[in-house]
């Protein structure tokens, strides 16, 4: 079996010369991405489309965003990123519709052996990552391998996600972990305990 097949299949693999000349293709296109002028936004989302695997529609990333291979990585409609977006998609990583990350966020799907004898072998991996629907990833938050994030939840800022994250749910820390549910009570508030106005609670409600 090949390295590029043991890579998507989740197999520990070595990081050989296909696999270094698929990840310089992609670093030609982020080269070229990352010196676009900010507020050139069609063509920034042309070419992030380019180097997505899938994207729905309305897709936004604000630059600069790095990432390993970029055909791993598979986002829904309304799908925006804020600055320094990191996706090391050594294996697949699969975002849902209506998804907000913050600034500073990593997702890792790669890592490599914990014993030296077994790092030092120049094996590696990717282990998927997926996240849900509806979801909003607070800045700064690192995502672990293998992990997924359930729809509908929040991560909040500077968390380490190293398991998997149900649906619903806020959640934190380091390592994270749920905090509380997400009720229709909270619908009424936009920060912590402060309610919409009424302009905007209309606005809300008429959608």
């Amino acid at each position: 079996m090949d390295n590029i097949t043991r890579r998507q299949n989740a197999l520990p693999y070595i990081a050989d010369e296909e696999c270094d000349r698929q990840m310089k293709e992609n670093r030609r296109r982020l080269y070229q991405l990352n010196k676009t002028e900010p507020w050139q936004d069609k063509e920034i989302e042309r070419q992030i489309r380019a180097i997505f695997g899938r994207a729905g529609k309305n897709c936004t990333v604000n630059l600069p965003f790095r990432c390993d291979y970029g055909f791993n990585i598979e986002v829904g409609d309304n799908f925006y990123a804020n600055y320094n977006l990191t996706i090391l998609d050594v294996g697949k990583v699969t975002i849902g519709d209506n998804v907000m990350i913050a600034p500073n966020v990593s997702i890792y799907t790669a890592g490599h052996p914990i014993h030296p004898d077994s790092r030092n072998s120049m094996y590696e991996y990717g282990i998927p990552i997926t996240i849900g629907s509806n979801c909003w990833i607070g800045g700064s938050t690192v995502i672990c391998p293998g992990v997924t994030i359930g729809e509908g939840t929040v991560i909040g800022a500077g968390s380490v996600v190293t398991k998997d994250i149900p649906s619903g749910v806020v959640a934190a820390g380091n390592p994270c972990r749920v905090l509380r549910e997400i009720t229709d009570a909270d619908r009424q508030f936009y920060f912590k305990n402060r309610p919409f106005d009424e302009e905007a609670w209309d606005n809300i409600n008429r959608r």
